[in-house]
């Protein structure tokens, strides 16, 4: 096991990967080809995996399905990667989660909103802090949604919760994140969250937020690590191209339906020969001339 600060370490750098969640023709998951998905993508050098998280469609698992995503992953990766989990809803619900993942021998969780209602600061602080307190390994934030928290709110939380020791970015308001940065240093890592993380990566590294997740990843391991390397050694021709020729034609598609954003993903994943079966309600799955277009853009970049 990790320490929550080898945790920080390891996140502080190099390639997130967020793995699609894999299920038969009814919906239900299958853990032998989940085993053979990760096994795929561990050699490809992402530093750690994110299980059960928004692109792994947590908010569709039963807890039932929580715990063998968690338990595959964890059995799957062990001595190759680190493995966090997703876990959130309401307070109580996102401390099962989170103790459940701990129990099963994750590294720690990505602790995600809460859901519907809106919450204060305080409250949020509250929420968050709980949760923090029930386990005993890392816990990284994921700023998103009804979730969006503030400076101040996350100076207390740094005081009160010793293992939470990540902040994810879903919103991209370049205000907060530059006071976030320049208010709390060091004692977060910090990590670019936005859907096709890639198009805001060279600007969030301006931020001093160097690391980011990348959906792509589940289906083009080669060109995400290929374009993170270039962001990483400020390479503009490499990622002017890729996003020129690959992620802004690729958004064209993801941007036609809410909720494609998992969808698309998906999709790839199943046209490079490493399906993972439909989306669950209430996601919907790309249409045949969607799928077309996408594995056109695939095809362009070249093997894999």
């Amino acid at each position: 096991m990790f320490t929550p600060q080898d945790l920080k370490q390891i996140l502080s750098s190099g390639l997130l990967s967020f793995p699609i969640t894999d299920f038969d023709a009814h919906g239900d998951f299958v853990p032998g080809t989940y085993a053979d998905r990760l096994e795929w993508l561990a050699p490809y050098g992402a530093t750690a995996l994110f299980v059960a998280g928004g692109t792994g469609e947590f908010f569709s698992l039963t807890p039932e399905d929580y715990t063998q995503v968690v338990k595959v992953a964890v059995e799957t990766c062990r001595g190759k990667v680190p493995i966090l989990a997703g876990a959130g809803g309401p307070t109580r619900t996102a401390i099962a989660y989170a103790q459940e993942a701990e129990r099963l021998g994750a590294h720690g969780v990505l602790l995600m909103p809460h859901y519907l209602t809106e919450a204060s600061q305080d409250g949020l602080v509250a929420h968050i802090a709980a949760v923090c307190k029930s386990v005993k390994f890392g816990v990284v934030i994921y700023n998103r949604n009804v979730c969006k928290l503030s400076a101040e709110s996350l100076m207390q939380l740094a005081d009160l919760c010793p293992n939470l020791i990540g902040f994810k970015d879903g919103v991209g308001e370049i205000e907060t994140m530059v006071t976030i940065r320049r208010k709390l240093g060091d004692r977060f890592t910090y990590l670019g969250g936005l859907p096709t993380a890639e198009v805001y990566a060279a600007a969030y590294k301006a931020l001093g937020v160097p690391v980011y997740s990348s959906a792509v990843f589940n289906f083009i391991p080669k060109t995400a690590i290929e374009f993170y390397e270039a962001i990483r050694t400020d390479d503009f021709a490499t990622t002017n191209r890729l996003i020129d020729d690959f992620f802004l034609p690729y958004l064209d598609i993801r941007n036609k339906k809410a909720g494609y954003a998992v969808s698309i993903v998906k999709a790839g994943a199943t046209l490079v020969g490493h399906g993972a079966g439909p989306v669950r309600t209430p996601l919907i799955d790309l249409n045949p001339q969607e799928c077309e277009q996408l594995g056109a853009l695939i095809a362009s970049l070249g093997p894999q």
